[in-house]
Parts: C-alpha cells; sequence; structure tokens
C-alpha cells in the first residue's frame, strides 16, 4: 500500500474541492444535485484540506 504525507493528501483535497466548484453547479443547473448538497460536498472536501494542511504544519513546526 503507498503512503501519503499530509501535504500531498492535502494538495489532492484541495484539487478536488477546485474540480467540484467546477462541476457542481452544473449537476445542480441539470437538477441531478441540490444546491444545498452541491455546497456541502464541497465545504466537506475544503475541511479536510483544511484539516491536513494544520496537520502537516504542526509537524513542521515539532520538527
Amino acid at each position: 500500500m503507498t503512503t501519503f504525507t499530509a501535504a500531498e493528501l492535502a494538495k489532492e483535497a484541495e484539487r478536488e474541492a477546485k474540480y467540484r466548484r467546477w462541476v457542481y453547479p452544473r449537476l445542480v443547473s441539470d437538477g441531478r444535485m441540490s444546491a444545498a448538497e452541491a455546497e456541502r460536498r464541497i465545504s466537506m472536501m475544503e475541511t479536510i484540506a483544511g484539516k491536513l494542511r494544520k496537520e502537516e504544519e504542526e509537524k513542521e513546526r515539532l520538527l
């Protein structure tokens, strides 16, 4: 199994949040997702990225 650093995971979560901000409005306008659900999922990914960034910063601070 591949191991990833918190920084790598945060970068991927940030990329995914950006992708969702680009794709989800189209899903909402097509009626395939509610605006509330789209915002919830985007917010969740941004929160994940933030927590991972914070974890990486704490690790760097302790070194």
